[in-house]
């Protein structure tokens, strides 16, 4: 319990004195937030975002956090769709954050209680949430009892990354997680700091296929080389130095946080009874689509 209350924890402070993190960037149409969550679905346009959202009549936003996502799913989806976002932590951040938006709901909820009182849904959308739950196979087959027939659940969560990449990750989160939000913050600045220079810097890089480290052939910007394969330093320029750091801290933080394989995350959906209709790994995590029968 204390690795889960910790995560808990982790994220209520995050949250809350992060209300507004990358709200405003996860809506606005082609930044780099916005097309990562379209394109990792599968949808390459606003068009067919649209489309896939628009035969649903019920949507679960699974760990929903500020429902940043959640108002996105609000935008896209039509306007009879009913929407309810669940959270552990920041439901309340996420109610305030949508207050007044049309049949939208938010309630505090364990992706591992209880969840047969939210009813069944057509489409439940669960990403970036599941590994940090204490049971994240649990959790998604949990989920999965609330799919409609014929209903839809996408899911995202963390993959194995290379070694160093991976060791790096632990050293640090090692380090951090038992640091007040104010201590790990300062901790993360300096990340955060060395993230920004690299990224400002411009400089790219041609390397080699070195399969003892993960390391896949190509040319990469310094700051995405070093972010893909040995160090998590997240930058992206479009937010504030202080929204950056504080998702360096949703990642080294949070003492939950598991990463997978496609393979493993494809067995979840086969015991569930689901038919995957969309697979996508990227660097950093799986994304996987699966329908439950009609």
């Amino acid at each position: 319990m204390k690795n889960r209350d910790q995560t808990v924890n982790s994220f209520r402070d995050k949250w809350e004195k992060n209300t507004q993190l990358a709200f405003a960037e996860t809506l606005k149409e082609g930044s780099d937030i916005f097309n990562w969550i379209l394109n990792r679905n599968g949808c390459r346009s606003t068009d067919e975002f649209r489309e896939w959202l628009k035969p649903r009549a019920r949507i679960l936003d699974a760990g929903c956090g500020n429902g940043r996502v959640t108002a996105l799913l609000r935008k896209y989806a039509p306007d009879s769709a009913e929407i309810t976002g669940i959270d552990i932590a920041a439901a309340d951040v996420a109610r305030e954050n949508l207050k007044g938006e049309k049949r939208v709901h938010f309630q505090q909820a364990d992706l591992l209680g209880d969840l047969e009182p939210l009813g069944s849904f057509d489409l439940i959308y669960s990403q970036e949430v599941l590994h940090h739950t204490a049971d994240p196979k649990g959790a998604f087959l949990n989920l999965c009892r609330r799919l409609a027939p014929g209903g839809e659940i996408a899911i995202y969560v963390y993959k194995i990354k290379a070694p160093m990449r991976e060791y790096a990750d632990d050293y640090i989160r090692d380090r951090v997680s038992g640091l007040s939000y104010e201590e790990a913050m300062a901790a993360m600045r300096g990340i955060t700091e060395l993230g920004k220079s690299l990224c400002e810097s411009g400089a790219k890089v041609k390397v080699p296929a070195v399969p003892l480290l993960g390391i896949e052939a190509g040319e990469y910007e310094v700051q995405r080389f070093l972010y893909h394969f040995f160090l998590k330093c997240f930058w992206n320029p479009d937010l504030s130095f202080e929204e950056n750091a504080a998702i360096n801290y949703d990642w080294y933080h949070p003492q939950l946080c598991t990463r997978h394989t496609l393979g493993e995350i494809e067995d979840w959906f086969s015991e569930a009874g689901l038919t995957i209709i969309h697979r996508c790994v990227d660097h950093y995590g799986i994304t996987v689509r699966g329908l439950a029968a009609g």
